[in-house]
This record gives C-alpha cells, structure tokens and sequence, in this order.
C-alpha cells in the first residue's frame, strides 16, 4: 500500500488503471458521458502524456454501505492498479451517524489493503448546518482512517466549486461541465505530482 507521498509501481508512461468509486459526483449526474469526471480525467492526463485508463465506478445515491456492498465486485471487474475513494456525502445528506459512515470506510480501506491496491481517500466535509459537533465528528473520520491505514488523503472533491454558482448545477449539489473540469484539474495535478511521476 501507499505511505506519505505516493509511490506508483509504474513508470510514469506506462499505462495505469485508476478507479473513481464514489457517488453521482463520479457517476456524472446530470451530465454528458463525455463531461463525466472520468472522462475529463483520463483526458487531462493524457494530454499530460500520461497512459492512464480512468473506471467511472459511481453510482448516484450511493452511500457509504451501499459501496460497501458492491466494491468487491467492483475490484474483481476492474481490477485497478490505483482507487480514488470518494464516498460519505450520501451520509451527510441523510443524516447518518458519523460512526456507520466511519465503519463502512474502514472496512472498504481494509478490503482495499488486503487485496494490495493503492488507495487516495478523497475527504467529505459535513455542512455546519448539522451541528458543529456532528461536523467535528464526521469531519475527522477522514484524517483518522488516512492515518490509520497509510493513505494519502485528497481534499474535498466539491472543496472549491460548492458554494460557487458558475460552477454548480441548479440544484447546487451536483457541479457542472465547467465545475467538473476544476475538479479533473486539480485530481490531475495531485495525480501526476504524487503518484505517476514516483518511481
């Protein structure tokens, strides 16, 4: 597994399988096939030079325990060389227990460490709506699993387009064409920088 900094098994050319599992922000909702964020990933990188084959696994609507139940399918499909895993904000919408979302991840990373796939834990932030002490507690489920099983943890997919009209849908959950291009950048980058250029 990876520790600290990535360190990538490949050389930076060489073709690498990254799988985005996560909910409607990966699956695409709302969006054309090609302004997935797959899409716009795998072409980002590609124009970088860099031979990497992006995997939408998102499902809309999934949570925490509903992507519990079906990554080990997922894995035995796809089998991924690398998995962003961007998953909980499901829960924050329904109100779940920060301690149901804590368990299905911990069980995911486990299920990723066993079969030896590296990980980037992708965090979601709770609104303060919720409470601050709800907030503090989901909040802390993704430093503390990052920390617990070595794992890089990447910001917050929504971090710098929640928030920001020209970037979101109408519904302001869901980023648009041009959000969804922030995020493929700044997935890129820390892509490219931690991962496919470490030998």
């Amino acid at each position: 597994m990876l520790s600290g900094p990535l360190v990538s098994h490949a050389n930076a050319k060489t073709a690498t399988s990254i799988l985005l599992f996560g909910d409607s922000i990966i699956a695409g909702y709302g969006l054309s096939g090609e302004d997935s964020l797959s899409v716009r990933l795998e072409n980002q990188l590609k124009e970088e030079g860099y031979n990497a084959e992006v995997v939408n696994a998102g499902v809309s609507g999934d949570t925490t325990s509903s992507g519990l139940s079906r990554i080990k399918w997922i894995l035995s499909k796809n089998k991924p060389d690398l998995v962003v895993l961007a998953l909980g904000g499901n829960d924050v919408l329904r109100g779940f227990s920060p301690s149901i979302t804590r368990k299905n991840l911990d069980k995911m990373l486990k299920i990723l460490s066993d079969e030896n796939i590296d990980v980037i834990l992708s965090e979601v932030q709770a609104p303060l709506n919720l409470g601050l002490e709800y907030k503090k507690s989901f909040d802390h489920i993704y430093s503390d699993l990052a920390a617990k099983y070595n794992v890089p943890l990447f910001q917050f997919l929504l971090k710098n387009t929640f928030g920001n009209k020209s970037l979101m849908q109408q519904d302001q959950i869901h980023p648009n064409a041009e959000g969804i291009k922030v995020i493929a950048k700044e997935l890129a980058g820390y892509l490219t920088v931690n991962y496919l250029n470490k030998q």
